[in-house]
């Protein structure tokens, strides 16, 4: 080739326009990072025109084809701003997309734009070259200080031969008939039915929902507000009584929240439980086995599996305890958001399960109330996976694919044919469980952990948050979910304290 051609391709590469970006970045806290892009003046024409046929084949003026709007006119009719806006627009998102492969950044999310939209606007024109500076949130790179001699603390939990006959007992409450009383006061543990209508007391305005005309409450503790079963307690049929309640802080509906409150009570009918027998009769009408003996030993063996598991559970959440306590890493907003949507998709999906109206519980100030509650335990369930990631890494702890197949042929097997499974969505699941299994397997095995019996009242005020206030309001109002957090737990509970009795 003679040296004549280069000034001749030169002169072709200027004349197209070196479409080429110049990319630089720099770390920001948040896991987020800077990138500097400079867009060159031959790709900012390009768009500008690209836009211009865009807007061109998508409007319709009188008297003019589809598409076949001179520019002129285009430019008069829309002005030359909303075609600026729209070059710009597609612009920032092929540089983006084009500076993520060129520099291989782990995006996530969507990126801003540092100076805002409107500024580089202003600062953009076609014939010229143009530099702005996109923020996003990039992949966290999780380490750990230590990965071997943790120390964990976990509370310990074991059988209790006594929850047998706790079951047993409440199994006979639910089948006991309900026997109506007229020759005594209400006392604790009886049914009460009754009418009534609550008022604040700071304006004397009527409690939204917070009235019946005939609800049945049961007299124990915890069962209402503070107060309120309270003051049934020593009433007969027929009476009528005003009681002072106070809603608890922590009551989810904000406006009720912290208030005291006047119920104005009437007792229409009082009844008291008769309790079935404890015989093989019970047994046949409670479960499926067929005589007390049966029954009990396989109360006993569920029971005995439940604690095991919780024992074993409260273990490992010892251990990822002490491993998150060895994590250095920022969290990206991005992550955290996504995890506080899966919490609240988790509570709206039990809320589902449970037959109620998710969209109208799910009201705008409900939704922004869960993300506040649910950011606590988004940021802990983060944490804990970036953590293990990090471990992975640093002990070369794999799972290999024989291992994977096993386990999906195994879930498949307990799944009809019919049922619509993603397969890469159920592989990528089991890998996943796979993984995190050795993790913790890896973890116990390089730990001490150390056991601890629970307090006393530990149970108890777990059973007590599990429960709730069942409270007049929140009977005829709609329900409040609880948060992630709750929800979680109440997952917890549902398998830890389910019903033993079919």
């Amino acid at each position: 080739m003679s040296p004549a051609a280069s000034p001749k391709a030169e002169s072709a590469k200027s004349a197209g326009g070196d479409q080429s970006l110049r990319v630089s970045t720099s770390p920001r806290p948040g896991s987020r990072l800077a990138v500097e892009v400079a867009v060159p003046e031959g790709r900012c024409r390009a768009s500008y025109d690209a836009a211009l046929d865009k807007l061109s084949r998508s409007i319709k003026l009188p008297g003019f084809r589809k598409g076949k709007v001179p520019r002129p006119v285009l430019l008069q009719q829309i002005g030359p701003l909303r075609i600026r806006a729209t070059a710009l627009e597609d612009l920032v998102d092929s540089c983006f997309q084009d500076a993520v492969r060129q520099e291989k950044i782990e995006a996530i999310g969507r990126p801003e734009l540092q100076e805002g939209f409107e500024a580089v606007l202003e600062r953009f024109e076609p014939g010229a070259e143009l530099t702005f500076t996109l923020e996003l949130d990039v992949e966290p790179t999780p380490t750990l200080r230590s990965t071997r001699g943790l120390v964990a603390e976990a509370v310990s939990v074991s059988f209790d031969p006594a929850r047998v006959d706790e079951q047993l007992e409440d199994a006979r409450k639910r089948l006991a008939t309900l026997v109506p009383v007229e020759d005594r006061a209400a006392a604790d543990g009886d049914v009460a039915e009754v009418s009534f209508r609550g008022t604040y007391v700071d304006n004397g305005e009527a409690i939204e929902g917070g009235s019946s005309d005939g609800m049945s409450v049961e007299l124990e503790e915890g069962r209402m507000i503070p107060g309120f079963v309270e003051g049934i307690l020593g009433m007969k049929p027929g009476d009528s009584r005003t009681v002072t309640c106070s809603f608890p802080e922590s009551y989810p509906n904000e406006e009720v929240a912290g208030r005291q409150a006047e119920f104005a009570i009437t007792l229409i009918e009082l009844k008291t439980r008769e309790l079935p027998a404890l015989d093989d009769a019970f047994a046949q009408q409670a479960s499926d086995k067929q005589t007390l003996a049966e029954l009990r030993s396989e109360l006993e063996t569920r029971l005995k599996e439940d604690a095991e598991r919780r024992h074993r559970a409260n273990r490992q959440d010892a251990l990822l305890e002490a491993l998150v306590e060895q994590l250095e890493v920022e969290l990206p907003e991005t992550l955290v958001q996504d995890e506080i949507r899966a919490l609240i998709e988790q509570t709206a999906g039990q809320i589902a399960q449970q037959g109620l109206d998710v969209r109208k519980l799910f009201t705008p100030d409900l939704i922004r109330s869960l993300r506040d509650t649910s950011r606590p335990e988004a940021e802990q369930r983060l944490r804990r996976n970036l953590a293990l990631r990090a471990l992975a890494t640093a002990e070369s702890i794999t799972v290999v694919d024989d291992e994977i197949e096993t386990k999906v042929r195994e879930l498949r097997r307990g799944l009809s044919e019919s049922a619509n499974i993603d397969p890469q969505r159920l592989r990528a699941a089991v890998a996943e469980d796979l993984l995190r299994d050795k993790l913790l397997e890896w973890l116990e095995a390089n730990s001490t952990i150390q056991e601890k019996v629970a307090d006393e009242d530990g149970s108890e005020a777990a059973a007590a948050e599990e429960g709730g206030a069942k409270d007049p309001a929140s009977r005829a109002t709609a329900s409040r979910s609880r948060s992630s957090k709750a929800a979680a737990a109440a997952d917890e509970a549902a398998t830890a304290d389910a019903e033993p009795i079919d």
